[in-house]
């Protein structure tokens, strides 16, 4: 089985309600909401998916394997430079 060589998110940002606004990936690229939404639709980034909320809007989210240490909400902050 070949490894998965396609990026992760290893860290988030928040806004002041607690939402994801940004993500950092395993390369250390940084992409906004609209931008990560895209590249996960394109299947570019491991373990998270799209799903539809009761507001129509697409939200991403991990995969649900069942470790809760790798829940989005769950990693780390990062600063914007």
């Amino acid at each position: 089985m070949a490894l998965d060589s396609r990026e992760t998110f290893i860290a988030v940002q928040k806004n002041g309600d607690g939402d994801l606004k940004a993500f950092k990936t395993s390369s250390g690229r940084i992409l906004d909401y609209e931008q990560a939404k895209q590249e996960v639709q394109a299947g570019a980034i491991a373990g998270v998916n799209l799903f539809k909320g009761r507001d129509g809007e697409q939200y991403i989210r991990s995969d649900a394997d069942g470790d809760p240490s790798n829940n989005l909400d769950s990693l780390p902050g990062f600063e914007t430079e």
